[in-house]
């Protein structure tokens, strides 16, 4: 039996992929009739988190964020002793050891994860979590939580399942966000997306090529500026600002991704490569 708390769409996914390859599952809810799909489909609910997590040995959790589990475990201190907690919500890296921490003194184990598909693909071949905590509680459970999708176990460090979590939600929601930013720019001329957005697919398939170089710029901290150095991709920033000012629309995007080259090319990095970048960033982390 596993125990599946938290029924929005992406917990209603993986409670039926669990029913599906032959697992009992328990369910709880806030909203109880959200539980009515997946009851029909063969789970079972019950009335508090506390028989929930007292049904199984795995309890997996499905929440807005990581202060909703405290607020439902909460409820189920007294049997969470000898449990695991999956944690497959999102938050913080640092919310993520508190969370750890606060199971852990209950006398629990406590494993982050990170779902990173849609919850229509639960299950499918494209689906991958991020996991991390104590490897020999993952390896125990391995083969059930590969059946969500393929397991990418990332270390002890309880925080990593989040932090890779969080850095491909970055590039995501960025990459949507310049994408909207790109169409308002061509919008404003009246031309139609459908004829830009062949171009803007050919673009983000071309951005796999610079990858794996400029990590390992980043990592030997050597950023040759030989073929597209700070000043010249900065003057290119510049442009596409001025350019969102002609046209009247919105300069939040552009004008952040300037300040970037801007302060490389203050910091010194004007004829290195676009990769400096990194050491400006990374300066203003906390």
């Amino acid at each position: 039996m596993i125990t599946l708390i938290g029924l929005g769409p992406m917990g209603q996914s993986m409670v039926r992929v669990l029913l599906e390859n032959g697992h009992g599952v328990t369910v709880w809810n806030r909203t109880a009739s959200r539980a009515d799909g997946v009851v029909a489909a063969g789970a079972v609910r019950v009335e508090t988190p506390a028989d929930a997590v007292a049904a199984s040995e795995l309890v997996l959790l499905s929440l807005t964020d990581y202060a909703a589990m405290y607020d439902i475990l909460g409820k189920a201190e007294d049997v969470l002793a000898g449990r695991v907690i999956v944690n497959l919500s999102s938050d913080t890296p640092e919310k993520t050891r508190e969370a750890a921490e606060w199971v852990e003194a209950r006398g629990a184990k406590f494993i982050a994860g990170g779902v990173m598909v849609p919850a229509e693909l639960v299950g499918k071949d494209e689906a991958y979590v991020f996991y991390s905590g104590p490897a020999d509680v993952f390896e125990k459970h391995r083969e059930t939580l590969a059946l969500i999708g393929r397991a990418d176990f990332l270390g002890e460090d309880v925080r990593l399942a989040q932090l890779f979590y969080q850095a491909q939600l970055d590039i995501f929601l960025n990459s949507l966000s310049v994408f909207m930013h790109a169409s308002a720019l061509v919008s404003s001329a009246g031309v139609s997306l459908q004829k830009f957005v062949p171009y803007a697919k050919d673009n983000f398939k071309m951005m796999d090529f610079y990858l794996e170089a400029a990590a390992e710029q980043i990592e030997k901290g050597d950023h040759p500026g030989d073929d597209a150095n700070v000043t010249m991709m900065g003057a290119t920033a510049d442009h596409i600002v001025q350019a969102s000012r002609d046209a009247g629309i919105d300069v939040v995007l552009p004008e952040a991704v300037k300040s970037h080259y801007d302060r490389a090319i203050a910091a010194g990095h004007g004829r290195s490569s676009w990769t400096s970048l990194f050491e400006v960033i990374k300066a203003d982390r906390k």
